[in-house]
């Protein structure tokens, strides 16, 4: 008789059971209701991205900066107007010998510095024909709309700490003979621009961008294994049509298909 009483009051007792939990859960969120997580903006990689239109405007202003020539100063006044605030000086500060002249030949960015005030500085290499290679420390700022200004004076400084050349890792040597010659003449048809050649070894679907100019493959000095296990690192010498004798090192990446050693990359990502 309980067996049949409880089958009969099952269901009303699930109910009620039921009802209990959701009696349960509302009062939880009323007390506690949920907040949706923030996402955050990932902070990785540089710390500020790349504003190309501003590292413009401080290479033109240096280019603009360092340009003059004694018997046309109104030419270097003229350049300079677009970049001198009501507050500056003429010509930024700069007063041009009152003989000769100097002419920027090249100018690149090489080193920017996020201020707290949103300033950027911008270390600007210059190489010029007369003081040979400057660099010219330029603050750039964007105004409320959106307009590039500079923060202030420029100032010249002293190039970016570097060093010689790091000390190449131990790689592990290539031992597979049959590697070593796909790599070979892999790069002795790439140097060569033998591009029809060159497809014999390449993986199914391989892209290699061509040389812009000719190289004669003269000797592959060492092969190693990168780190990585998956690409090889190819030392060689090379010679150009003139004469001139290169010693270069290429990243290759390598595959194992049915046997046979495959070339999947050279140096480069011509899709990238």
């Amino acid at each position: 008789m309980w067996r049949l009483r409880l089958a009969r009051e099952l269901p009303r007792y699930l109910l009620q059971a039921l009802a209990a939990m959701g009696l349960l859960a509302s009062a939880r969120f009323a007390i506690a209701p949920p907040h949706p997580v923030p996402v955050r903006a990932s902070t990785s990689g540089s710390a500020a991205a790349v504003d190309r239109a501003a590292e413009g405007f401080a290479t033109l202003f240096t280019r603009s900066y360092l340009s003059w020539d004694s018997r046309d100063p109104e030419a270097h006044r003229l350049a300079l107007a677009p970049f001198v605030g009501s507050w500056m000086e003429t010509e930024a500060g700069l007063q041009p010998p009152e003989s000769g002249e100097q002419q920027v030949q090249w100018t690149q960015v090489v080193q920017v510095r996020e201020l707290a005030s949103g300033e950027r500085l911008y270390t600007v290499a210059a190489q010029t024909d007369t003081a040979g290679l400057l660099y010219l420390s330029v603050g750039v700022v964007r105004e409320s709309d959106g307009a590039l200004a500079l923060g202030g004076y420029p100032a010249f400084v002293g190039a970016p700490a570097s060093t010689g050349a790091a000390v190449s890792a131990h790689l592990r040597e290539v031992e597979d003979p049959a590697l070593a010659t796909v790599v070979t003449r892999a790069l002795r048809n790439y140097l060569a621009r033998a591009e029809s050649e060159l497809a014999a070894d390449l993986a199914a679907g391989t892209r290699v961008s061509p040389l812009g100019r000719t190289l004669a493959l003269q000797s592959l000095d060492s092969l190693g294994w990168s780190p990585s296990g998956r690409t090889v690192l190819a030392t060689l010498r090379a010679r150009d049509e003139r004469g001139a004798q290169y010693t270069l090192t290429y990243e290759l990446g390598v595959l194992l298909s049915a046997g046979r050693w495959e070339i999947s990359a050279i140096q480069t990502n011509p899709d990238s």
